[in-house]
C-alpha cells in the first residue's frame, strides 16, 4: 500500500530537504521502501546519509508546498539524536535508516528499517477537500509526464471537492497548486 507523506532527508552537508512521497508501507507500518528518483535530491541524501523520516500530516499547505518545491516559510522541525529532523506538524513520524538497495535506472527502491517513531498533534480525520490537495499535489510533480488536457480536466474535477468541502488551507493550497500547474503546463 502506499501511504502519502514527506519526508525529511538531510544532505551530508547538513541542509534539510522536505519532499513529498509515497513509500510503500504494510498495513500495520512496519515494513517501510522508499522509492525516490534518481534525480532528486532525496535520493542524494538518501545515499550520503542513509536516513530519512516518512511524516504523516494533515497539513495540505505543507504537502502543496513541498510537491512545487517552495516551503514558505520553513517548516518547524526539531532534530532527533542520530541525524534525523522531525516536522513539528505531524501527526505521526517514523524515522527510517536504508538497509539495502534495489537498483533501477530511474527509480531505485531503499528498503527502511524504522529506527524510532512518534506522534505530533492529533490527526484532523477525513476531509474530501484534503484529499483533493493531495491528488492535485501529486499533479503537479507529474507535468512532465501528463498531457496538459489531461491535467486540467483532473484539476477541474477536482475543484469541485475543494468548492463543497474546503477550509481555508485547503482552498489556499489548491489555488497555489492549480496556479503552479496552469503555468507549467502553459
Amino acid at each position: 500500500m502506499i501511504l502519502e507523506s514527506l519526508v525529511t532527508s538531510v544532505s551530508a552537508s547538513g541542509e534539510l530537504n522536505v519532499a513529498p512521497m509515497g513509500p510503500i508501507v504494510d498495513a500495520g507500518i512496519t515494513q517501510i521502501q522508499l522509492r525516490p528518483f534518481k534525480t532528486s535530491t532525496t535520493y542524494g541524501n538518501l545515499r550520503a546519509t542513509s536516513r530519512a523520516v516518512v511524516h504523516v500530516t494533515d497539513d495540505v499547505l505543507m504537502i502543496a508546498q513541498a510537491a512545487i518545491g517552495r516551503i514558505e516559510p520553513p517548516p518547524a522541525v526539531r532534530p532527533l539524536d542520530g541525524g534525523w529532523f522531525v516536522l513539528e506538524k505531524a501527526s505521526r513520524w517514523l524515522a527510517v535508516e536504508v538497509v539495502r538497495w534495489i537498483d533501477d535506472p530511474q527509480r531505485p527502491t531503499a528498503d527502511c528499517a524504522i529506527r524510532a517513531e512518534g506522534t505530533g498533534p492529533p490527526f484532523f480525520g477525513l476531509n474530501r477537500a484534503k484529499h483533493a490537495v493531495v491528488e492535485a499535489a501529486i499533479l503537479a510533480t507529474r507535468t512532465h509526464l501528463l498531457p496538459a488536457a489531461e491535467l486540467l480536466a483532473d484539476l477541474e474535477r477536482l475543484q469541485v471537492l475543494v468548492d463543497k468541502t474546503a477550509g481555508d488551507a485547503e482552498r489556499e493550497a489548491f489555488a497555489l497548486l492549480q496556479a503552479t500547474i496552469r503555468q507549467r503546463v502553459g
